[in-house]
């Protein structure tokens, strides 16, 4: 599966719609951000259940900004429409898969659940 290109028009949509999303926040202009691109690319091939999105922070300025991002590359992963991770930085295709398993195993309902508060 190809990467999505996310906007302010879609963001929200897509992270609330599927089950996990990635986001990569990136630029043109940043070479880590160019070196991550083909290992986020086969990634997104290989996990056809995920969506893997991109958002370019350049023409997506406000949504960056929205998101926190102060470095680039920056990834996101959200799952049942909550944020679980995020870490700037380029990642080896190693720790992305690792990051991957670990947002799969992630147990967000109870994660919900613990977080709200209880009537003592």
């Amino acid at each position: 599966m190809a990467t999505t290109e996310l906007t302010a028009a879609n963001f929200e949509q897509t992270v609330l719609e599927n089950e996990i999303v990635l986001v990569d926040f990136w630029a043109s202009w940043c070479g880590p951000c160019k070196n991550f691109a083909p290992i986020y690319q086969a990634s997104s091939e290989t996990h056809g259940d995920i969506v893997f999105g991109a958002v370019d922070t350049e023409a997506q300025q406000e949504l960056a900004a929205a998101a926190q991002i102060t470095s680039i590359p920056t990834l996101m992963a959200f799952k049942k429409g909550s944020l679980v991770f995020s870490q700037p930085g380029a990642l080896p295709a190693p720790a992305l898969e690792q990051v991957i398993a670990a947002v799969r195993d992630f147990d967000v309902d109870a994660a919900r659940a613990a977080a709200e508060p209880t009537d003592d």
